[in-house]
């Protein structure tokens, strides 16, 4: 298990619809109200990397039917970057964002060491792509899509990468938790919330566990989107949905996942502040943080 947490702030939205007409996403908002929430006194990271926030373009971007896809592609290399690096310093990244299609980016980061499965917890399966929802004349939105992106499906901007090639993750090797989508049909291991609702938190690690050492994953990457909470929990999200877990149950979840040793790395997606103008939600989801990854600052703490 890595020795230290290495906090990375990439504060972008590029990956969603506009809020309104003319008004950026508040996604990119969340890195500094996590951390002004005390986030990194929680983690005692050996490291705090911030990186740019990347412009936000309404219009479309040349050869591409992605929102902002352009400019994704840029910032996500220089997020698997600084991910790799985390990685071979023996850190364990804890990516904040900015919305979900940093995944690309953290993920790319994991696979230049070689083959790292996805475990994807989520409110929404994000496995929108040509082929399987029909975007017309819109703009696709990156974040409802990086599950398909990862797994090579969609546009090539983003579905293939330097060193790791097409696709990020196999399907095989990808886990989604959480979505509330029980109709749909993926082509990857699933627990749907009303799934999770049946096993129980210690059921559903370990199914997931098991199925991380059938297909002999020693690493993974937990994208975190923070709407697989349940609305009554965490209103303060891109699009909140129920039934969905509550703090202390996705804690709970994420410590047993950490505790294997085969998660190298994790990002936390689409907690939106300007959807919290109190303020309310930035220290339960830090507290959240903290209490999923206490073993790594237990590690720390006596290193």
């Amino acid at each position: 298990m890595a020795a230290a947490v290495e906090l990375i702030a990439a504060p972008w939205n590029l990956g969603l619809r506009p809020s309104a007409p003319g008004r950026e996403p508040g996604t990119w908002r969340a890195p500094q109200a996590l951390l002004s929430a005390g986030l990194a006194t929680l983690l005692r990271p050996a490291r705090v990397v911030q990186l740019d926030r990347p412009p936000y373009e309404f219009d479309p971007q040349p050869a591409t039917r992605i929102r902002n896809g352009v400019t994704i592609r840029e910032h996500s290399l220089r997020l698997a970057e600084v991910v790799r690096d985390a990685l071979a310093a023996d850190r364990f990244p804890v990516v904040l964002g900015g919305d979900c299609s940093i995944l690309l980016g953290c993920l790319l980061g994991a696979r230049y060491a070689g083959r790292c499965g996805l475990l994807h917890l989520d409110g929404h399966n994000d496995f929108r792509h040509p082929g399987r929802h029909d975007t017309g004349a819109d703009l696709g939105a990156a974040a409802g899509m990086d599950l398909a992106l990862a797994t090579g499906r969609g546009e090539l901007l983003l579905a293939h990468w330097p060193v790791a090639g097409r696709p990020l993750v196999a399907d095989e090797d990808v886990v989604q938790i959480g979505d509330r989508e029980d109709g749909e049909v993926l082509p990857v291991a699933r627990f749907t919330a009303r799934e999770i609702g049946r096993l129980g938190i210690a059921g559903l690690a370990e199914r997931v566990i098991d199925r991380l050492e059938r297909r002999a994953l020693d690493r993974s990457w937990l994208h975190l989107d923070l709407d697989v909470l349940d609305e009554r929990v965490l209103p303060a999200v891109d699009s909140p949905g129920r039934p969905g877990l509550d703090f202390a149950q996705l804690a709970e979840l994420v410590a047993a996942l950490v505790g294997t040793g085969r998660v190298a790395g994790l990002d936390v997606a689409v907690y939106d502040p300007e959807r919290d103008p109190d303020g309310a939600h930035a220290a339960p989801i830090a507290e959240c943080l903290a209490a999923a990854l206490s073993a790594l600052t237990a590690t720390e703490a006596h290193a």
